[in-house]
């Protein structure tokens, strides 16, 4: 995608505002642009895809593995991030930490690393002169790391203290307590940061199983993005990488657990001193490489319900019961979440909750959004995946990200798919995952405003419940 195009696109998407689109539809712009991405497979089985932008003399290198918390049973709860720190340390060819960031400061880089649900990535980002410099680099940490017994006990702790940053945060509880009914039976495999024990008492050998396991060439990706032809960076990858040994596909060494439906419908209430009391309906959706269309249709429905034109959003926004309201689905492999979650006061609660569950009610109904809003979601989520292409840097995260989540097709051929999602896609989406369906009902609110609220354990437990489909009035209307 060249980035003049991308830029000509956003300024033609920006006008289909809702009552843009009511008036000139049939003159929307058409966004069918299927990306194409250089790539190829490397007989170790490492891909390798070059993203050519010669705008700027910078490259990114970016390594991605399919790791993370979703392969992680409870005895390596939080492995893949601590392994992911780890990574910045030793190898073979640096004896130190020193070394190491003595080479990066020599090469000018911009670096980091992160560790979500379903992937792990490491990138640098460096002038473009320096780019077998940086390959070589890359060689080393991501194939020969030491792991040197006091660099992780220091990196440990390093660790606890992001855990304890993220407990001083009362909604890191909630969500916690959440997620621990919602994900009943491998609740470790959603948990990215991990836990205290299991992080305390991580060994060498920990980490080498996980490197063992994960970190081999057939179950990772190589990005080279920005300033490198095709042929330099192919080339490069050959160099560096070829003589990576292959190893055994860990998700048929060990496949990974499907996460079964919820048995029940549950409340969940975690006092915390915070200012409003906010509340999550937690819901199962689909798994993207299961049920792809599902995906599509969720992303549109949720953008439509965020608009401030939206039923949704005048019934619990526009009407003062909420101080907000939305809806959310996070693609995943391994059951993405749907999330639909407000905030309010304690003299509105019983209404807003009330008002909540009447709309998510209709959330079927055939008319409970207009063609216009269709097509302006559709315009809109196409102009955003395009626009993500502007900046190298960041456009080599999205493309590992979806590469291990969904698969680089999934990612390549969003836009086209995105406006395939018919009103009917939206309505199976909503039976499939929403209506009837077994829910985790969470609020978050300190002790007084509970009181205040009236918020009982029974009552909560009252308002857990599947959400059945509203009749439909006679006349169909």
């Amino acid at each position: 995608m060249k980035r003049t195009f991308a830029l000509v696109v956003l300024a033609a998407a920006c006008w289909a505002t809702p009552a843009w689109a009511e008036s000139h539809a049939e003159a929307a712009p058409k966004l069918e642009t299927k990306i194409e991405i250089p790539s190829r497979v490397l007989a170790n089985g490492l891909e390798v895809l070059v993203i050519p932008d010669s705008s700027l003399p910078l490259v990114t290198i970016e390594i991605a593995v399919r790791n993370g918390a979703y392969t992680e049973p409870a005895e390596y709860n939080g492995l893949s991030h601590l392994y992911e720190h780890m990574f910045f340390k030793a190898n073979s060819k640096l004896s130190s930490q020193e070394a190491y960031l003595k080479r990066q400061r020599e090469l000018g880089m911009v670096w980091n690393g992160t560790t979500s649900a379903e992937r792990v990535n490491y990138y640098f980002t460096l002038g473009s002169a320096d780019l077998e410099g940086g390959m070589e680099f890359m060689r080393d940490a991501i194939r020969t790391p030491v792991f040197k017994e006091e660099e992780l006990v220091k990196e440990r702790q390093v660790v606890i203290g992001e855990l304890e940053r993220n407990q001083s945060n009362p909604y890191f509880h909630f969500r916690r307590a959440i997620d621990a009914k919602l994900w009943w039976k491998y609740p470790t495999r959603k948990d990215t940061i991990g836990d205290r024990k299991t992080i305390e008492t991580a060994t060498v050998a920990k980490m080498q199983t996980v490197k063992g396991k994960f970190y081999i060439p057939n179950n990772s990706l190589l990005i080279l993005a920005g300033d490198v032809d095709e042929e330099t960076g192919f080339a490069m990858a050959e160099k560096f990488f070829g003589d990576w040994e292959r190893g055994e596909d860990p998700f048929k060494l060990d496949p990974v657990p499907p996460h079964p439906p919820l048995k029940g419908s549950e409340a969940v209430i975690v006092n915390k001193p915070v200012q409003v009391i906010s509340g999550t309906l937690a819901l199962h959706g689909p798994s993207v490489r299961k049920d792809p269309t599902a995906t599509y249709a969720a992303d549109v429905f949720s953008f439509i319900l965020a608009q401030e034109n939206s039923r949704f959003h005048k019934a619990l926004v526009d009407s003062g019961l909420t101080l907000g309201a939305g809806i959310s689905y996070y693609t995943l492999n391994q059951t993405g979440p749907i999330n639909i979650s407000f905030a309010t006061t304690p003299d509105k609660l019983d209404a807003a909750v009330a008002a909540l569950l009447e709309e998510v009610s209709h959330f079927a109904d055939d008319d409970y959004f207009t063609d216009e809003q269709i097509r302006t979601a559709k315009t809109l989520l196409a102009v955003d995946h395009i626009y993500g292409q502007e900046k190298m840097s960041s456009y080599a995260h999205t493309v590992s990200f979806w590469w291990a989540v969904a698969g680089l097709d999934y990612y390549t051929g969003y836009v086209d798919a995105l406006q395939k999602v018919t009103r009917e896609d939206m309505k199976k989406y909503v039976l499939d995952y929403v209506l009837g369906k077994n829910v985790v009902f969470g609020f978050i609110l300190s002790e007084k405003a509970q009181e205040a609220a009236g918020l009982t354990e029974a009552k909560a437990s009252a308002w857990a419940k599947p959400i059945k489909a509203a009749k439909k009035k006679k006349g169909g209307k």
